[in-house]
């Protein structure tokens, strides 16, 4: 391919229309995609998280960027809920970035200040981007960002150099005379229809006046483009034959005779600033980019797995590919080489320690920290720090490492904290409260300038997730997968103001239960419904019947237990049932 060639002529019509009016690229008409920096260390809580888990998230980075971590970002992994809404309204705080899976995605790489050009652009200008910007692939897009295709140096190279059986094709000029004069940078003097695209024919004047007018006899005179210097002669005749266009080179000046003759026969009359070779160069790139366009072209999903991505860019011909968005808007574009960065995201797992109930694809990217008050089960590859300890929620730990550090907690990152120890304690009624959470909370109220008995009533009437979603996610707002004795189960946790809102919604409850079983193949599921108030928990059982039957709490009805001063899923629920699943083993 002749490269070289073709970036003369690049480098040529840089100087031939330097107006980019027309273009759309880098202006109104194609924006520059702000790009999240590819080194960032999330700090997230598990899945289904609960007020702790995004409380614990949001106040843990703040701690890490206050103490030279800049990069930490609170994120979470699921939905919140009517409770962890009430308490970010409640301290003016937006939620955490949601992120559904952490493993490398197309987006992370991608290179999203996107460079291009709308369908109706010259080829003159895309060659001109093209060489600027060092790119050998051209996005066409749409004004609504949605891609018509590629344009590449390797199909431009076929247009201006074709193959010498079709070297007549050189002649051939497809543009509006508006393009042709934007192309050649040229001064229109008189213009007729200039919108309309049309087939030319491309003639240089570089003869006697007989033979031109010979040439022109043979020729369609409506479709020529007649390229000459300075000869009168030739001008004028051309415009009494009513040629399409004539462009005088050279920048030379035209005389109001030959002006007017051009008006009299509907002529467009054009001054091109180059010679009267460049000029002819230059004429043929004032074709359309949607001429001469890769249609059919490979694209990716800006959240496309980056492993699976690979495989299909490597077996392509193309360099480059469109990255879409969910509404099949480009707002990136792929390279090969763009598989060779390395995506420096990293984990702080915040609330659990536990990698079935972490964020999808965290086996994929480095965990550095985790911050909890669970039983410890984790295995990682490589030393890293962890601070777990016996207490009653993890937003206590994250409060506890603000005071060590003689670190000022925020008021509304004291107001998170105390939400998230409230909840997780039942404002220290719960068995799993400590000294430590009381003395903890003590500080909290006073940082935040909140009263925790009047919170924590406002918290738990802020509303029913039994009420507020639908029963197959109520279920699971707040569950966590557990493996014991070669078993598999699932725990959730409801918090309620009295039992009014389950006892309404039982049989859904219980046919929601069995269908979560089912679908994540669980050996058994449970359920655990609380009330804050009387510490009086309803356990709900789905799975085989030699579990339930084992059971010794007092039967309510077939699958529903009553249990007293149960109220934690972590230090009593979780406990039983490992003790049940050994008798049972």
């Amino acid at each position: 391919m002749p490269a070289s060639q073709l970036r003369t002529l690049c480098r040529t019509t840089i100087n031939a229309s330097r107006s980019t009016a027309k273009v759309g690229w880098n202006g109104e008409n194609n924006r520059t995609i702000k790009k999240e920096s590819m080194s960032e260390v999330l700090v997230i809580g598990h899945r289904n998280p609960d007020t702790d888990a995004i409380c614990s998230a949001i106040g843990y980075a703040e701690f890490k960027r206050r103490t030279g971590m800049p990069q930490a970002i609170a994120a979470r992994c699921g939905d919140t809920n009517d409770r962890i809404d009430y308490v970010l309204t409640r301290f003016k705080t937006p939620a955490p970035r949601f992120v559904a899976d952490v493993s490398p995605k197309v987006r992370d790489v991608m290179q999203s200040n996107v460079v291009s050009v709308l369908p109706e652009t010259t080829v003159a200008d895309a060659l001109r981007i093209i060489d600027e910007k060092n790119i050998r692939v051209l996005p066409v897009l749409h004004l609504d960002r949605t891609c018509r295709g590629l344009i590449s140096v390797f199909k431009m190279s076929k247009f201006f150099f074709p193959m010498p059986n079709r070297i007549s094709d050189t002649r051939k000029i497809l543009a509006s005379v508006h393009n042709l004069a934007h192309s050649l940078g040229a001064r229109i003097l008189h213009e007729v229809d200039g919108d309309r695209e049309e087939d030319l024919i491309l003639m240089i004047g570089a003869m006697t006046v007989l033979s031109f007018d010979k040439r022109l006899m043979a020729a369609q005179p409506r479709r020529l483009v007649v390229v000459v210097g300075d000869r009168e002669d030739i001008q004028n005749n051309a415009i009494e034959r009513r040629v399409r266009v004539l462009v005088v080179t050279g920048d030379l000046p035209v005389s109001p005779e030959t002006l007017e003759l051009a008006r009299q026969n509907d002529v467009c009359l054009l001054a091109s600033p180059h010679d009267s070779a460049t000029t002819a160069m230059l004429s043929r790139a004032s074709i359309a980019v949607r001429h001469m366009l890769h249609e059919h072209y490979l694209s990716f999903r800006e959240d496309e797995s980056l492993a699976l991505a690979e495989p299909l860019a490597a077996a392509s011909n193309f360099q480059a590919f469109p990255v879409l968005d969910q509404n099949r808007r480009t707002v990136g574009i792929l390279s090969k080489s763009d598989f060779l960065k390395k995506v420096e995201r990293k984990l702080i797992l915040v609330d659990h320690n536990e990698l079935t109930q972490a964020v999808s694809g965290v086996e994929q990217v480095e965990i550095i920290e985790i911050v909890d008050h669970h039983r410890v089960q984790i295995q990682t590859a490589t030393p890293i720090f962890i601070r777990n300890e016996p207490v009653g929620s993890t937003s206590t730990i994250v409060a506890d490492c603000f005071l060590r550090n003689g670190i000022e907690i925020p008021k509304n990152i004291a107001g998170l904290l105390l939400a998230g120890l409230i909840s997780d304690t039942l404002n220290l009624t719960s068995p799993t409260s400590t000294a430590r959470d009381a003395e903890i909370l003590g500080i909290l109220e006073k940082a935040a300038e909140v009263n925790a008995r009047e919170f924590t009533e406002n918290l738990f009437a802020s509303g029913s997730v039994l009420v507020s979603r639908p029963t197959p996610q109520a279920i699971t707002s707040d569950c966590k997968e557990y493996a014991e004795q070669g078993v598999t189960f699932s725990v959730a946790q409801i918090e309620e103001i009295g039992f009014e809102q389950f006892w309404k919604r039982k049989e859904d409850v219980v046919t929601a239960l069995e269908a979560y079983r089912r679908q994540k193949s669980y050996d058994f599921s449970a359920l655990l419904v609380t009330d804050v108030v009387t510490q009086v928990s309803l356990l709900l059982v789905a799975g085989p019947e030699d579990l339930r039957s084992k059971i010794d709490y007092p039967k309510l009805e077939d699958g529903i237990w009553e249990l007293e001063n149960v109220v934690s899923r972590k230090k009593q629920l979780l406990p039983y049932f490992t003790h049940l699943l050994k008798r049972l083993s």
